[in-house]
C-alpha cells in the first residue's frame, strides 16, 4: 500500500491540473475568506468561514481529485494491472487515495491554524478535529461512488461538479442561515450536519454530547456512499 501511495504522491506532483485542483485553487479560495475574515464574520460567523473553508479543500482537493485519479487510474488499465499483484483490492484503493486524504487534512489543518492566528482560536479544538474528519471521511465516501460513474479523467470534470457545488452550497446555506429553521432537512443534506458541527466547534454555546450528535448524519452518508460504489466501482474502462 506504501509503494503505490508513494508512487501516486509523485504523480499529484507531475500532474498540474490535478496540482491546481488539489492545492492551489483551495489554497486561494481559503487566502481569500481568510483575508476578509472580518467582513465574512460579520455576515456570519467565523465558524461559518472554518466550515466553507474545510468544504472547499474537500470538494476540489479532496473528492475531485480522488475521482479523477481513480478515473485515470482505471482507464490506462493500472488498476487491472495492480489486481493482478499480491495487494488486496482494499489496499490498492487506500494506496492510491492516502497521498489526497493526506494533502487535504494537512492543508485543511494549515488553513484552520491560520484563520486562528488572524481571528482567534475556535472554542472546542477536538470537536472541530471531528466535524473535518466526518467531512473527509464523507467526501471519500462520494469520491469512490462518483468514480464508479466516471469513465475518464476529462469526464470527472462533468460528474465531479453536483457534488462539489452542492456540498459548498450546502455549507454556506447551513453557515449564514443556521439550522433554526427546516432543521432536520438541513442536516440530513450532505454537509449540513457537518457544517453545523464546525460551526459549534468554533462558536461554541453548544453541549459537546448535542454536538457529536451531529456525526451521525455525516456518517450515514459514508455508508450511503460507499455501498453505491460497491455496486457501481469499475476496476476495468467501461465499453
Amino acid at each position: 500500500m506504501l509503494a503505490i501511495a508513494t508512487s501516486e504522491l509523485l504523480q499529484i506532483f507531475r500532474n498540474r491540473l490535478v496540482l491546481v485542483t488539489s492545492l492551489i485553487m483551495p489554497a486561494a479560495v481559503s487566502a481569500f475568506f481568510i483575508y476578509r475574515h472580518d467582513a465574512f464574520a460579520s455576515l456570519a460567523s467565523l465558524g461559518y468561514i472554518a466550515s466553507v473553508v474545510t468544504f472547499t479543500v474537500g470538494a476540489f482537493g479532496l473528492y475531485t481529485t480522488a475521482v479523477t485519479t481513480l478515473a485515470a487510474r482505471r482507464q490506462n488499465l493500472f488498476l487491472k494491472r495492480l489486481r493482478s499483484t499480491a495487494a488486496s483490492d482494499t489496499g490498492i484503493i487506500a494506496g492510491l487515495l492516502l497521498p489526497v486524504v493526506v494533502l487535504a487534512l494537512v492543508q485543511t489543518a494549515v488553513i484552520l491554524t491560520a484563520l486562528a492566528v488572524v481571528s482567534g482560536a475556535p472554542a472546542n479544538v477536538p470537536l472541530l478535529a471531528a466535524a473535518v474528519l466526518g467531512t473527509v471521511a464523507m467526501m471519500i465516501g462520494l469520491a469512490l461512488a462518483t468514480a464508479g460513474l466516471t469513465t475518464s479523467p476529462e469526464h470527472a470534470q462533468v460528474t465531479t461538479l453536483p457534488v462539489s457545488i452542492g456540498v459548498i452550497a450546502i455549507s454556506g446555506w447551513v453557515g449564514i442561515s443556521g439550522t433554526e429553521d427546516l432543521t432536520l432537512l438541513k442536516r440530513l443534506l450532505p454537509g449540513g450536519a457537518a457544517t453545523e458541527l464546525a460551526l459549534n466547534a468554533w462558536n461554541g454555546g453548544a453541549s459537546v454530547a448535542d454536538s457529536l450528535l451531529l456525526l451521525a448524519p455525516t456518517l450515514a452518508w459514508v455508508v450511503v456512499a460507499v455501498a453505491l460504489a460497491a455496486r457501481l466501482f469499475r476496476w476495468e474502462p467501461r465499453r
